[in-house]
């Protein structure tokens, strides 16, 4: 399969020469198109700084990071701008839906911001919303609607402009386990309906099992990787807590 991620010996440091921390230590590993890729770890692990620099909200000290062919760590300014709009889509714990905006209007508006033609825009956000079904809620503003609702709106808002790479920032973080649990089986129709690739950052067992793949990070460096295969979900979860345990700690803890 295509590689979509490609993560190539990866470094990054915080701080100066006297007093310097090494978050990211030699970290490489590659995502195939339409895989759905989870990352654990313990508090101070870097897997949060690890997801910050293949979201360019970061960017790294040593090692290259490419998405669909693209070496995005050579990216600046307006040509970094543009990647992150049209190739990467977002989807965060506090979903970051803008309040003055109904939920059709905060689907849209990305491809209103690359002045898709407005027929286009409604077939695009009718048929996305469709698929997920918020169809009921597209007239309605964020504080109309649950939490649960709110997070298959940031959902279809990540995925309207077809990107590249979706990544996930411990996106159930702010849900009941109700709606958390509709939130993973929408990433479960993105990825296998509409072939989406996911990068997920969770500290929560339950949302990586819905994974296909887990990476543990320990001390900024790749501990361990899970892959489901054939698995059912319940005997991933279980294998995903035995890792937990050799990991040592808590991984309730989010950085």
């Amino acid at each position: 399969m295509n590689n979509i991620l490609e993560v190539k010996n990866i470094e990054k440091y915080y701080g100066n020469k006297s007093n310097l921390t090494k978050a990211i230590d030699n970290i490489s590993f590659n995502v195939s198109k339409g895989e759905f890729v989870g990352i654990m770890g313990a508090s101070g692990s870097g897997k949060t700084t690890l997801l910050n620099c293949i979201s360019t909200i970061d960017r790294v000290s040593a090692g290259s990071i490419i998405i669909d062919g693209k070496d995005i760590t050579k990216l600046k300014g307006n040509n970094l701008n543009k990647f992150r709009r049209e190739q990467l889509g977002f989807i965060f714990q506090d979903f970051n839906l803008l309040d003055t905006l109904t939920a059709y209007e905060n689907i849209a508006l990305a491809l209103t911001i690359q002045r898709v033609n407005h027929k286009e825009i409604d077939a695009r956000v009718k048929d996305i919303a469709a698929k997920l079904n918020i169809t009921d809620i597209l007239k309605k503003y964020p504080y109309q609607i649950s939490g649960g609702q709110k997070q298959r709106v940031a959902s279809a808002r990540a995925i309207i402009s077809n990107p590249k790479l979706i990544l996930a920032d411990e996106p159930t973080g702010a849900l009941d386990s109700k709606s958390a649990r509709q939130l993973l089986e929408t990433f479960e129709t993105l990825n296998r309906s509409l072939n989406a690739t996911i990068l997920m950052v969770t500290h929560d067992s339950f949302s990586a099992s819905y994974a296909n793949r887990i990476l543990f990070i320990k001390d900024g460096k790749i501990f361990n990787e899970l892959v489901k295969g054939e698995d059912a979900r319940k005997k991933f979860f279980e294998k995903i807590i035995e890792v937990q345990t050799l990991l040592g700690g808590e991984l309730g803890d989010v950085i």
